[in-house]
């Protein structure tokens, strides 16, 4: 099957034709009419579309902006060949927007870029892309399948192809053409903040498991179908080394022996070629030193040469500008290195601008420039495009609401969940007996949005989130109270807990809260949210056996909570079907998760990739009648008592000991609207690592934390001076910084330096105020000993 112009699915002869690039329809011209080859009426060839068109809109055909950035009238103007969501952008401003406008402004898009030309000049649709990493789960009602690294659990490249097909076909629902997936990283540092999204630390694993999401995505390239109706482009990512940064940290560098390291972190490329990847995704990190978007020596030599990629290589977000000597809008060296496409999600127009420039005078030859646009239109061909194919919404699955979130695909998700669980431990409590009374603990049992996890409808998930934004999913105590009932038992909801009665058996859910990206680094394994481990030692207390469901995007050291708990379930991040954990708890299905990532022995952090330091090697987990007793672990963990809260603010999230309050209203990690206050995410370093807090007249922002002696540096930028006074407050008197903001006006990124010297007491709380309108943007707030004694400094 592939798609025709009426989005209908062809067959035999029309279907061959297809196949091999021609339609009995006629193709686009420059009128807005379909487009004529040369000769015999037939679609006009990539090489053919190249010959006509000019510098200014081959350059645009690289360039990829965000849905946050441009319009329809701009996409018009310009004519871009790709287009993005990030994971905070929605149609119209709004992520939460319904998936009737992302399909209303895929066709907008569609129109625009298919509007007619003034001379010779081609016609070339545009297509768009998403971040679908888990299913299409940026869109509100879509199916939420577990995080990669469950996937990597359930060990099943079946299923992870009907995965991969169910995602495909709910991507196409929305008029959308392409997504970013399957994250192919072989993490080998668990303190990495996306080991989630790698399906193992064993690369052979990662390889098999890879193929089969691309072609669930596209289909096998040579049989009928590939690319057609109810498919999508799929991308590689990142190539390569993401998972292999030193100390785990995100866009890092990786050092080393370059074959050696190729081993490991570009072993499941050549799967993902074999299987027909239409793409791969530039990686933001370093290798020995050189950013890859820039590194022409592994983006050619090894990609396009020794693995023998002939597709599209497109950038990262703003991957391009953090090559030595370059900007966000001035790159010529990315494109010289081989990639095909930046993804410039707010500088496009002075990018377009500049690369322009260095094609007319001669810094990027016009060979280079037109072998990446011929990559971009021979996607756009194998896509089906050329053949003057309608709008969005009327192919074949536009509009089909029905498949969004199907009965269907939450089945497949649900099976997936089932066989992703992973029993660490079981002293017979599991399965759970018929007829059981079974209280379920844990704030986390019946939270939809941190059972996503991050990219779930948001880029960070969580947050303000809630099942709202997640119709049709079930959370794992939905799943568990449905399950008694059927076996004729009971369980109730007690998020903290419950001191009456006795029930027969306690299930405590809790764990990691959603993250994306470096948001998620980790200094070490430990961790440190309490409340699993008092609710699991107080069940004890009380003579009644526990299980503990633990979600997490990553093994971590959990020991204590091992030790409190008759059975230990690592069940990941399940998406929306939350009912497959208790597929297994009830022994409705197997027990046949394992561990695709060995878990560590200790806390501290130190990469574990191998039977040496891990508590439970990769491959392990319990069957259901496995209920040997495990050995008491060791609690010790230097790293619990050393974590002084120093940090408030970093990276796009607050400190787990800090808060962040307009008057009564919480900004989950300094974000959202409350009471005058509006915080938004910014990029500074990385993707919206800083934020933009503006105050409405009279509005304050309280940040309370760790109580400490210390005084407090805080990065920041004022683009322009405030009008009125602006005050910080800490446990004593109220300072008037006004005239130092606004000496910062217009300097850049700043140091704020606060101490008693200038606050007269410091303590737990820091409160900012302003009479009038004012913004300011922060990327670091942290408390600092040495800074205890020093005098205040802007």
């Amino acid at each position: 099957m592939t798609r025709n112009i009426f989005g209908q699915l062809a067959t035999g002869a029309g279907l061959a034709a297809l196949l091999a690039g021609c339609s009995a329809t006629p193709p686009v011209q420059s009128t807005g009419t379909p487009v004529q080859a040369a000769e015999q009426g037939a679609p006009a060839s990539p090489e053919q579309l190249l010959a006509r068109m000019s510098v200014k809109r081959k350059v645009a055909q690289i360039i990829m902006p965000d849905i946050g950035s441009i319009t329809p009238k701009d996409v018009r103007r310009y004519r871009f060949g790709t287009i993005l969501n990030g994971g905070n952008s929605g149609p119209y401003g709004d992520d939460e927007g319904p998936a009737a406008d992302w399909l209303k402004l895929a066709d907008e898009f569609w129109e625009a870029s298919t509007a007619p030309l003034k001379g010779d000049e081609p016609v070339i649709p545009s297509v768009w892309a998403t971040d679908a990493v888990h299913g299409h789960a940026n869109v509100i009602g879509a199916t939420v399948f577990p995080h990669n690294i469950a996937l990597g659990a359930t060990g099943d490249a079946d299923l992870i192809r009907r995965i991969g097909a169910a995602t495909a076909i709910e991507i196409e629902v929305t008029g959308i053409d392409w997504t970013f997936a399957p994250t192919i990283a072989v993490a080998r540092d668990d303190r990495w903040g996306r080991t989630y999204e790698s399906y193992s630390e064993d690369p052979a694993l990662v390889a098999r498991l890879g193929a089969a999401m691309v072609e669930g995505l596209q289909g096998r390239p040579g049989e009928p179908g590939f690319l057609g109706v109810g498919k999508v482009a799929a991308t590689a990512k990142h190539f390569f080394g993401d998972g292999g940064t030193a100390q785990g940290v995100d866009q890092g560098d990786v050092d080393g022996d370059l074959a050696e390291l190729m081993a490991i972190h570009a072993a499941p490329y050549p799967a993902a070629i074999g299987a027909g990847v239409a793409s791969v995704m530039a990686s933001f990190n370093s290798i020995n030193g050189t950013k890859m978007h820039g590194n022409a020596p592994l983006l050619t030599g090894e990609l396009r040469g020794n693995l023998g990629f002939g597709g599209l290589v497109v950038g990262d977000w703003n991957g391009h500008g953090q090559v030595e000597g370059c900007t966000n809008s001035n790159c010529p060296d990315a494109l010289l290195a081989g990639l095909d496409v930046y993804m410039v999600p707010e500088d496009w127009k002075a990018l377009h601008r500049s690369l322009v420039k260095q094609v007319k005078n001669g810094t990027i030859p016009m060979q280079r420039l037109d072998e990446a646009v011929l990559r971009v239109l021979r996607l756009k061909q194998q896509l089906g495009i050329f053949g003057g194919e309608v709008k969005p919404s009327a192919r074949a699955f536009g509009e089909r609401w029905d498949l969004l979130g199907s009965s269907e695909h939450r089945a497949i998700a649900r099976e997936a969940v089932a066989k992703s669980q992973v029993i660490l431990k079981n002293s017979g409590v599991l399965p759970l007996k018929a007829g059981a009374r079974i209280e379920v603990a844990g704030m986390a049992a019946d939270n939809i949005p941190q059972q996503a996890g991050g990219w779930s409808v948001t880029w960070q998930g969580g947050g303000e989130l809630t099942a709202e934004q997640f119709p049709g999913a079930t959370s794992i105590y939905d799943g568990i109270a449905a399950a008694a009932r059927e076996a004729g038992g009971t369980a109730v909801l007690a998020p903290k807990g419950s001191m009456s009665g006795k029930p027969d058996v306690a299930i405590v859910v809790f764990g990691e809260e959603p993250y994306a990206e470096f948001v998620g680094d980790r200094k070490d394994l430990a961790f440190r949210d309490e409340e699993g481990l008092e609710l699991l030692r107080a069940y004890r207390a009380r003579g009644i056996p526990t299980v503990a469901v633990f979600l997490s995007g990553r093994p971590l050291w959990v020991n204590r909570e091992i030790n409190a708990a008759d059975a230990f379930v690592a069940a990941w991040l399940p998406g929306s079907e939350g009912a497959g954990v208790s597929d297994v708890l009830f022994g409705h299905r197997p027990a046949t998760g394992r561990l695709s990532f060995s878990w560590p022995a200790h806390c501290g952090g130190t990469p574990v990739n191998g039977p040496e330091g891990a508590l439970f090697p990769l491959g392990y987990g319990r069957d259901l009648s496995d209920t040997s007793e495990l050995a008491p672990l060791d609690e010790t963990c230097t790293s619990l008592t050393t974590d002084t809260g120093a940090v408030w603010f970093a990276s796009g999230r607050l400190g787990m000991q800090v808060q962040a309050v307009a008057d009564n209203a919480v900004l989950p990690d300094l974000r959202g609207t409350g009471n005058g206050i509006t915080a938004t995410g910014i990029d500074r370093k990385a993707q919206e690592d800083a934020r933009l807090v503006a105050f409405a007249p009279g509005a304050k922002l309280r940040l309370t934390g760790p109580e400490s002696e210390a005084g407090w540096r805080i990065a920041y930028q004022v683009e322009d001076r405030p009008k009125s006074q602006v005050t910080v407050t800490a446990d004593g008197k109220a300072l008037d910084i006004t005239q130092k903001l606004s000496v910062a006006e217009g300097k850049g990124w700043r140091e704020m330096v606060l101490t008693s010297a200038c606050l007269g007491e410091v303590g737990e709380q820091l409160t900012f105020s302003s009479k009038g309108k004012f913004a300011i943007q922060i990327s670091e707030i942290a408390r600092d000993e040495n800074a205890a004694d020093a005098e205040c400094s802007f």
